[in-house]
């Protein structure tokens, strides 16, 4: 199933992992380097809404994505974001932080909201060569083959 939330951050485009409820995305405005949006894969647009087994299901995607994004670049703190005031489906953005720049495609990665709150609005787009990059590393670290 896809949702419009899914679609409105680039499915299938910008898959890395898909789980029985849920998808992880990359995010094509990266607020840092490696950010993320979890999105359910249901038409649900409140989070008590979901099925209970995407609850449960959650427990085994948190860990896996926090290995998967420490393992690609370091980060100090990890803030999973429920907005959901413009796109409708339940869905986490999942903004790693960091005090210091990452490099990614020899280009440095701010936290221009270090320590507070992320800086959404500073998010650059990735061109879609980068972004398929980024993508790629970030499936491979989560144990999976994208084909190029």
């Amino acid at each position: 199933m896809t949702n419009e939330t899914m679609r409105k951050f680039g499915f299938p485009d910008t898959l890395v992992r898909e789980y029985r409820h849920w998808v992880v995305l990359v995010r094509p405005a990266q607020v840092t380097l490696g950010s993320l949006v979890l999105c359910a894969k249901s038409e649900a647009t409140s989070f008590g809404a979901l099925e209970p087994d995407a609850y449960s299901e959650l427990a085994e995607i948190i860990p896996a994505i926090e290995s998967t994004l420490r393992s690609f670049r370091d980060y100090e703190r990890i803030n999973y974001l429920m907005l959901m005031m413009v796109d409708p489906n339940v869905h986490f953005h999942v903004i790693p932080r960091y005090s210091e720049p990452r490099v990614f495609n020899n280009t440095a990665f701010l936290d221009t909201g270090w320590p507070g709150l992320p800086d959404l609005k500073a998010a650059p787009a990735l061109d879609s060569t980068a972004l398929g990059q980024l993508r790629y590393i970030l499936a491979e670290k989560f144990g999976l083959t994208i084909l190029k």
